[in-house]
This record gives structure tokens, sequence and C-alpha cells, in this order.
């Protein structure tokens, strides 16, 4: 895909606004924040949200736990623990652990900064007795391959978890915790963001000061504003992705073919079912494919379909872009064994941005013409 491509303009807008060391900064410059004695950041934006934090207050002490390949950039002198995802790996719970250690062992009167995002919820974690590694990679494995959302994903995590659902911050002895966090959930809830992971028990000492500082909301208003700025006429901007991708691309391919001209904006986070053995790709290669069949031979309509963390699934593409001419019958093979990564991938059609640092869920972003 060439780099003058206005749908991928429009992507990086919509990422750009919600970026986490731009966010960061934005409501740090906003808001009045006791100075922190700790900064912690966890989840895929770790890394950009806290060089924003730190760059306000370089004295604190930082620890960042976030995917593997996404702590390039980290402050100097910062702790930093990378580990897996969408699995959790024995990183996971080097980071979970070293989370508590970090919390419990703050002093009274003082200040704690947590920086949560997308991603947390397997990045660090510490399982309840009687839970291993393999327990919980095979609960993981078990409930990403089901199609179960975010939120039926997150409240299993909390029954497993010693940090997840307030419990991390029951820990905390000291004054105040200043949350903010970047929303990759519907209703954009912090007891559902990361688990739950940076929201404080039902009962607590401390004062608590939670800001949600990006969501999907806010990429996609970047994303239209992007578009009136190229003279192009915003006719769809919506929250809509909330259901299994062969649910969804019916119905966004007929939105598409029936409406006007302009662009179409759409946000959330899909799920999909897996095979066994699945194939490469994750959900958003997958729904692009799925597109790509129910627009075959259409004119003058593009579709970008991205996760705004630059990843979908296991893989380093955050997604694909299709038109009328994507699709072949060879693609139905790849969409029954889960593989759309490998199909897209052989016909140039993979959109790979790298690390983006945020997460506000996904985006599907279509031109016609």
């Amino acid at each position: 895909m060439h780099t003058d491509d206005p749908l991928k303009e429009l992507f990086d807008a919509g990422v750009a606004a919600v970026r986490g060391d731009s966010a960061v900064s934005k409501a740090l410059t906003e808001l009045t924040c006791a100075v922190p004695d700790q900064i912690i950041a966890v989840g895929k934006a770790a890394t950009a949200m806290a060089t924003a934090a730190h760059a306000r207050y370089p004295e604190a002490p930082l620890l960042i736990v976030t995917k593997y390949a996404h702590a390039e950039g980290a402050p100097e002198g910062a702790e930093v623990i990378e580990a897996a995802h969408p699995v959790l790996d024995e990183n996971s719970l080097r980071g979970g652990a070293r989370l508590g250690d970090v919390v419990r062992g703050m002093a009274k009167g003082s200040t704690l900064m947590m920086l949560v995002s997308g991603g947390a919820s397997a990045l660090a974690e510490d399982p309840e007795d009687g839970l291993d590694l393999a327990d919980l990679k095979t609960r993981a494995q078990d409930m990403l391959a089901s199609g179960a959302d975010i939120h039926a994903m997150n409240a299993a995590r909390k029954q497993m978890s010693r940090i997840k659902g307030g419990k991390l911050l029951a820990g905390f002895a000291g004054a105040t915790v200043v949350t903010l966090a970047i929303s990759d959930v519907e209703g954009d809830s912090l007891a559902v963001i990361g688990s739950g992971i940076g929201d404080a028990p039902a009962r607590h000492s401390f004062d608590f000061d939670p800001h949600i500082v990006a969501s999907n909301a806010i990429a996609r208003e970047a994303v239209a504003e992007c578009g009136r700025a190229m003279d192009t006429a915003v006719q769809s901007n919506a929250e809509i992705l909330y259901d299994d991708i062969t649910a969804l691309a019916p119905r966004i391919a007929e939105h598409l073919k029936i409406g006007p001209a302009g662009l179409h904006v759409f946000g959330g986070e899909p799920t999909v079912v897996l095979p066994p053995d699945p194939g490469q790709g994750g959900r958003n290669q997958a729904l692009a494919l799925l597109i790509a069949r129910e627009i075959a031979g259409a004119r003058g309509l593009r579709v970008l379909v991205a996760g705004t963390d630059g990843t979908d699934g296991p893989t380093d593409a955050a997604g694909a872009v299709v038109d009328g001419t994507t699709w072949d019958p060879s693609g139905q093979d790849a969409l029954d064994r889960a593989d759309a990564g490998t199909w897209l991938g052989e016909r140039g059609a993979l959109l790979k941005t790298g690390p983006t640092g945020t997460n506000v869920m996904d985006l599907v972003i279509a031109l016609k013409s």
C-alpha cells in the first residue's frame, strides 16, 4: 500500500489523536495532580504514556510493563519488563509480581501515578493460589478462541488474579493514586480496562483520582476531521463494531454499498471464533477479508480495517486494506482456516504500521467515490 494512500492518512490521523505521549501530556497540562513518588505504566501504550509522564516528573521512579518490541524509546533509568500478548508468558508473571511489590512497598503519605492501557490483562499477572502459568495460558487461549467479548474475558481474569479488579491498589498504603487510562473497551470503564488493574477497590483509604485520557470516540472524530480537511463529506461515524466478524461484515458492506459517497468511520472491537488450529492473522485481517468478499465487484469503494495499536492478534500487521477487486474464491479457504493474514499478505493488502503508542480498539475506515 502506498504511503500517500488517503486511507492510511486518515488512520494515522486517528491514531495520532490518541497516542499515549500526546494524551498524557495533554492531561497533565490540564489537570492538577499531586507530584508522584512512583510512576507505573502497564499496557501496550505504556512506553509512550510513561515518556510523557517522565518528562513532567523526571525525579519519580518509573516502572514500565509492556509488550515485546514496545519498549523502544523508554526513558533512561526506567525499569522495563516486556511480556507476551495476547497469551501471557513467564514475563507476564514477573511483571505482575513486580507491580505488586512496588505498590505494597510505597510509604504512607506517598502518591502513585498509574498509566494504564489495553493489553495489561495479559502483560501483567499474579495468579490466585492454585493456578500456574499453564492454567492461565490454557484459559486465555480458550477464551480467545471462543469469541467471548472483552467484558466476559475480563470478568474471568479478575477471578483468577491477585492484581486485577482493584486488587493491586488494595495493597497501597499511601495517600493518593492518580490513574490515567487509555480506553480499549466499550463504555470506557476503568473497571474493565486492563481488567481493572488501575481501578481502586470498593473500599480504600486513599484519595483516588481517575481519568480517561484517550478513547475510540476521540480517534474516530480525528479521522472525521482529517476527512473534512480533504474536502470529503463524513457520512458515518459510529462505535458499532461489537459483534462476531461474520455478522458484522455483511452489515458493514451493505451500509457502504447503498450509502452515499464520502467517508464512513466505525469503531469498536469485534469478536472472532477460531478453529482448533488457526492460521496466520487476527480479527481485523479476517474482517477485512470478509468485507472484501461482500463488496466484490463494487467500484469506487475502499475499506481499511485495523487495530489502533498497530497489531492484530499475534501478527505484525495492524490489519488490511481491501476493495472490490481484492476477493477471489480462494479466499474462502483462508477464511475457513483462519488464515486471512497469509492470503492478504500474498496480495499486498496488509497494513503494517509498527507499534503506535496507543490502543483504543479497532477502526474501519471506508472511502466511497
